[in-house]
Order: structure tokens, then C-alpha cells, then sequence
């Protein structure tokens, strides 16, 4: 059988693998813009000088690894659903990454939300798997709703599962 991911064990099925909303990215994108508006104001402000032209063309360039430093974090942050376990995969920055597994025999609680305007308009929320240890908090996640009730169905199975063996 063919892993799907680092770490998959003999017989584990994934169910999906999630990602943040694109709009997690947003403060990669409002870096760019404000570092190239940086770069574009000595253009305006002295229009003679046909030299500051690269000083803007080098502000985009710039703008452009902010972003894409935001970008690496975003694509690189995973939520991995299986029929065994969760696990957060969290890239930090190009070098840092940190995996969180929470196994679903587990899960107490399960509840997500939706906060303000923004996720209602753009539908993402919050998701929360709570243990006796601590919570698994996936945030910023499209459609919450939907994956709250793909791992409802996910844990519903896995109670079953288990409570056939005990018979």
C-alpha cells in the first residue's frame, strides 16, 4: 500500500488532508503591498530621477519574498484526517515545522465556530478536538462546518469499530 504521507501506518486509510483558507495569507500580502508602496514613493516624490525606477522594480522583488515566505507557511500547514488519528503539520517560516498527532480514540468534544464577518462571508471558522489533556485547535479552515462533520462521521465509526471488538 502506498503512503500517503510521513509517519502513515500498515492499514490507516486518510480521509482528507485539509489546508488553511487562502486568506491566511494575508499579512504575506499586506507586507508585499506596503513594501512596495515604500518602493514606489521615492518615484513620485522625485520624478526626475529615472534611477528610482529600480529601487521600485527591486520593491516588487522584495514584496515578492515576503509573500512568498507567507506562502511556504500557508502551503506547507496541513491537517492530515485518518481513520485513526489527527495530525497538524505546521511549517514555520522556511526551516521550522512542528507535528501535532491526537489519536481519535481520544476525542471528549468536538465543536466548531465561526467568527465574524469575515468567516461568515468567506467561510472559514475554527475547529476545536478536545482531550483530557489539552485541545487540537485546526483554525482558519474552509468550510468548518463540512469538516466538522467528516470527523463526526470519522469518530462515529471508529466508536463503532471499537465497541465491536469489545463484544
Amino acid at each position: 500500500m502506498e503512503k500517503s504521507f510521513d509517519g502513515q501506518r500498515d492499514g490507516e486509510e486518510v480521509v482528507c488532508v485539509l489546508r488553511r483558507h487562502p486568506l491566511a495569507m494575508r499579512k504575506g500580502l499586506y507586507g508585499m503591498l506596503i513594501v512596495i508602496v515604500i518602493g514606489a514613493l521615492p518615484m513620485f516624490i522625485f520624478p526626475s530621477n529615472v534611477n528610482l525606477f529600480w529601487v521600485f522594480i527591486a520593491s516588487i522583488l522584495l514584496g515578492g519574498l515576503v509573500l512568498f515566505y507567507h506562502w511556504i507557511s500557508w502551503y506547507f500547514t496541513m491537517f492530515i484526517i485518518t481513520n485513526e488519528r489527527v495530525r497538524l503539520v505546521s511549517q514555520k517560516g522556511l526551516f521550522g515545522k512542528s507535528v501535532i498527532e491526537l489519536p481519535l480514540d481520544k476525542v471528549q468534544n468536538l465543536s466548531y465556530k465561526i467568527a465574524g464577518v469575515n468567516g461568515e462571508l468567506f467561510k472559514y471558522g475554527t475547529i476545536v478536538l478536545q482531550t483530557m489533556v489539552g485541545d487540537l485547535v485546526m483554525d482558519r479552515l474552509y468550510r468548518p462546518e463540512d469538516v466538522f462533520n467528516t470527523i463526526q462521521n470519522v469518530l462515529h465509526e471508529r466508536r463503532n469499530e471499537n465497541e465491536e471488538q469489545d463484544d
